[in-house]
């Protein structure tokens, strides 16, 4: 009777493990919980379960086992990617761990054997360490997985070698044979051996990985201090536009004061007022290129620069008054290209050929604008963006690049025969 009861309850350990591995491989795989893939998942289940029971029958539970990769693993990889649509990969990844997974609640279910000596025992106590163990993976271990999953192919391989090795150890070694068993020396140290590789390999993959994150990190931050600058900048200059209105505002109590002056007949200070007041609207008035507010903003501003650092700006740009591109992003993009072009241009000796050209036009949707400008030296192109021998510099031209992505365009940077070339594409739909 108890003899019974233990095959029965054996069996019964035999199909939880299987919805064990099955249920633990689409955590881990990332499959959508829908109604209809929770429907198939159980579809799948009951199948194996079938395809298990007739192997059992047929061929007993020893050659059944040795069967599982067979009608059991290699399905599970095929039909993720295949129905659900996960990566080759991440399903035999996961399938491995799933394997791996196992381990844990077969080992409590041997100590409690052992302990009590009954095989009883342990079948009961295994069957217990499943749910809590799928508890436990689901709750706190299978987002993380998941997410080092979509990482990268690297973290794929990672996350599947060492379950792969073991699986490999494990059949070979216990299922395939008795070698682990038998206690044959180089069997015994296969797996610490195995663990302490992937163990140093881990730290040296993690340390890069947070090196490159950090390195991310940095780049975003100064592209977040590059929009703040321009956001800044164009603030400063939205000023400088009220300072104008005010200053046209003005223009009748200027107009009443050189009434005055002329009823006294004071031409020179008529001549000396006049000429104060030309150079002081001429300070703060900004120059008009085009319809669009924004871009005459930042183009009078660069334009003064350019004009104190002894450089021709030159601009032919005809842009249209509201353009689908926030303010703040086009103030990034033109006053990081300008500020470039006008530092550039400055580093050439002599004032002949000091000049920087501007071009913009919208042309089949798309905002096209070219800036160009002499340079010294050597600019050397890392893919595709000019390098910066300067510590804390280059990210301008990133963070003009960055926009240009996000908008779904490209920005071209070139330099050659003592000319650089910036063109930007940005589709406007």
């Amino acid at each position: 009777m108890i003899a019974t009861v233990e095959t029965v309850i054996g069996l019964i350990r035999f199909g939880f493990s299987l919805l064990f591995g099955v249920a633990v491989s689409v955590l881990f795989a990332g499959v959508e919980r829908t109604r209809k893939n929770n429907i198939v998942v159980g579809f799948i289940c009951v199948i194996l379960l079938l395809v298990q029971s007739v192997c059992w029958w047929f061929f007993g539970i020893e050659l059944t086992s040795k069967l599982y990769p067979l009608i059991i693993h290699v399905p599970m990889i095929l039909l993720l990617p295949l129905y659900f649509k996960r990566p080759w990969l991440t399903s035999a990844a996961s399938v491995l761990s799933g394997y791996l997974c196992c381990q844990a609640p077969r080992w409590i279910g041997f100590l409690a054997g052992a302990v009590f000596d009954s095989r009883l025992t342990d079948h009961i106590f295994y069957i217990v360490a499943v749910f809590l163990a799928y508890y436990f993976l689901k709750r706190y271990v299978a987002g993380s997985v998941r997410e080092l999953m979509e990482k990268s192919v690297k973290s794929r391989v990672l996350l599947g070698a060492v379950p792969l090795f073991y699986y490999m150890f494990d059949y070979v070694t216990t299922i395939y044979t008795d070698i682990l068993y038998s206690g044959t020396e180089w069997a015994v140290q296969f797996m610490p051996s195995t663990v302490s590789v992937f163990y140093f390999v881990f730290v040296i993959l993690y340390y890069s990985e947070t090196q490159k994150q950090a390195s991310a990190q940095r780049e975003r931050d100064m592209l977040d201090v590059q929009l703040q600058q321009a956001k800044t900048e164009f603030s400063t200059l939205r000023q400088l536009q009220e300072c104008t209105a005010v200053f046209r505002h003005d223009m009748r109590h200027h107009f009443t004061f050189l009434q005055s002056l002329a009823a006294e007949g004071s031409i020179e200070k008529i001549k000396e007022y006049l000429s104060t007041t030309q150079q002081d609207m001429d300070a703060i008035t900004p120059v008009r290129f085009c319809e669009n507010e924004t871009v005459n903003l930042i183009l009078s501003s660069f334009t003064a620069k350019a004009r104190q650092a002894e450089i021709s700006l030159k601009a032919d740009v005809k842009l249209p008054i509201v353009l689908p591109v926030s303010d703040t992003e086009l103030c990034s993009l033109l006053s990081n290209s300008l500020e470039n072009a006008i530092a550039a241009a400055a580093a050439c000796a002599g004032p002949d050929g000091r000049t920087v050209s501007v071009m913009a036009t919208v042309h089949k949707d798309k905002l096209l604008i070219r800036i160009s400008n002499p340079y010294t030296g050597k600019i050397v192109m890392k893919n595709g963006l000019p390098r910066s021998s300067h510590e804390g510099h280059g990210y301008g031209t990133r963070s003009i690049s960055a926009i240009a992505d996000n908008y779904g365009g490209q920005a071209f940077f070139s330099a050659e025969s003592g000319m650089f070339t910036l063109k930007i594409m940005l589709p406007l739909k």
